[in-house]
C-alpha cells in the first residue's frame, strides 16, 4: 500500500493532543457503498521489559474469512503508553506493516477505539484518515461512555453513549461471554460496524481478522515465525 504520513510522530503529549483535535474534523462516517471483498485485522505485541514492538496485518477474504496475506514489522517504541494516545505509540509500526501488503483491504478492523474516544479520534479513526479506508475500532475494554446492560446472546448489543450522543456499541459476540466495544473509525456507520463485527466472529470473542493479527504478532515476537 502507498501511504503518506499526515504529520510527524515524534511529538510531545501536548502536540499529540493538538493533532488529534485538528484531525477530528476529518473523520467521515458514511454508508459503505461497495462490495467488501477483503478485510484486514491489525494488532501490536510488546515484549515484556523491552522497548521493541511487533505490528501485524492479516488480510482475509470476505465472507469466507480465508487468510490471503500477512505482513509484520518490528519497531522501537518511541511514544509512552498514555490512555487516549495509543495511535501515536502504535500507528508508525502498523504503517510499516501495511506498506508491505499487496492485497489492498476494503475494510480494516483495529484492536483499539474508533470515535469512542475522549477527543473522538481513537487509533481506528486516526488510521482511517491516513489510509482513506473504512476502519472499525474493536476494543476489549471501554475508554469512555456509558451503556445499559447487554443481553446474554450473541448479537445482543447496547449503545455506548458519551456527551449525549451514540459513539459506539457494546456487542455480545459470543453467548454468555464478555462483550467487546465497537465503534466506527472512519468511512463507515455504526450499524455496518456491528454487522461486520458479528459476521467476522465465528467461535471466538474477537473478530477473526484481529484474532489472526494477534496470533501473528505474538508468534513473531516469540520467534516462531521469521
Amino acid at each position: 500500500m502507498d501511504i503518506s504520513d499526515l504529520h510527524p510522530w515524534d511529538v510531545t503529549y501536548k502536540e499529540a493532543v493538538k493533532i488529534q483535535k485538528e484531525l477530528k474534523d476529518k473523520v467521515v462516517l458514511k454508508n459503505i457503498d461497495k462490495r467488501i471483498r477483503y478485510v484486514a485485522g491489525l494488532d501490536v505485541s510488546y515484549a515484556k521489559g523491552s522497548n521493541i514492538m511487533w505490528a501485524g496485518v492479516v488480510v482475509l477474504d470476505f465472507p469466507a474469512l480465508n487468510k490471503t496475506e500477512e505482513r509484520w514489522s518490528q519497531k522501537k517504541v518511541c511514544f509512552p503508553y498514555i490512555p487516549g494516545l495509543l495511535s501515536f505509540r502504535e500507528i508508525p509500526a502498523l504503517l510499516e506493516a501495511l506498506r508491505k501488503i499487496e492485497i489492498k483491504p476494503d475494510l480494516i478492523l483495529c484492536d483499539g477505539q474508533g470515535i469512542a474516544h475522549p477527543r473522538g479520534l481513537g487509533l481506528a479513526s486516526h488510521l482511517g484518515i491516513i489510509l482513506n479506508k473504512p476502519t472499525i475500532g474493536c476494543a476489549k475494554s471501554r475508554l469512555v461512555g456509558t451503556y445499559n446492560q447487554v443481553g446474554e446472546r450473541k448479537g445482543d448489543y447496547a449503545y455506548l453513549i458519551y456527551t449525549n450522543r451514540v459513539i459506539g456499541a457494546v456487542v455480545r459476540t459470543r453467548s454468555k461471554v464478555k462483550p467487546i466495544f465497537v465503534s466506527p473509525g472512519y468511512g463507515i456507520m455504526l450499524n455496518d460496524c456491528i454487522r461486520f463485527v458479528l459476521e467476522t466472529c465465528s467461535t471466538y470473542r474477537i473478530p477473526e481478522p484481529t484474532r489472526q493479527a494477534h496470533l501473528l504478532v505474538n508468534s513473531v515476537r516469540c520467534g516462531v515465525r521469521s
